[in-house]
């Protein structure tokens, strides 16, 4: 039990570290607001304040319930990540890879919303006018750490469903 906490902390430091590094450059060699193409057309640094959650729902300035409602929210997804890492009966790479990144980003974007207030987005993504909502390490580790986690329950249901037929 306890290795498979060392192995999914180790994945959310792995996400956590390069995820507060990354804001700390961001935030003291970037103006806030500012744009820098790296990609014309395609891919910019930039320095955002989001106060909202993923994609900027709920980032508006005329609502102050915002932020600790994240803040709860994230506190319940890490104990919801820690509950079930405890309590699945076989923790494959794939489930502790993705709870690990899962993790990370979630701890990354909570330090934010309670240092700062907001979470800093600086990945700004765009293609022939259409803008993908900016985002972070933290947003990456959460995303991929979903799909892992997806991938762990399908191919544990694909290995049930073998051993049963």
């Amino acid at each position: 039990m306890a290795r498979r906490f060392v192995h999914t902390i180790l994945w959310a430091l792995l996400i956590l570290v390069p995820d507060l590094i990354t804001k700390l450059l961001v935030q003291s060699n970037l103006e806030l607001w500012s744009v820098h193409p790296i990609i014309p057309g395609f891919f910019n640094l930039t320095h955002v304040r989001n106060k909202g959650a993923a994609f900027g729902f709920l980032n508006t300035t005329g609502i102050d319930w915002q932020v600790p409602l994240f803040i709860c929210i994230n506190v319940l997804a890490i104990g919801f990540i820690l509950y079930l890492l405890k309590s699945s009966e076989r923790a494959t790479l794939y489930l502790k890879c993705g709870l690990g990144l899962i993790l990370g980003g979630a701890v990354g974007n909570l330090i934010d919303r309670v240092w700062l207030g907001f979470v800093v987005d600086f990945l700004d993504f765009h293609l022939a006018g259409y803008h993908w909502p900016s985002f972070n390490v933290a947003d990456i580790g959460i995303s991929v750490g979903a799909f892992l986690v997806i991938l762990a329950y399908y191919l544990e249901d694909r290995e049930n469903a073998s051993d049963t037929a």
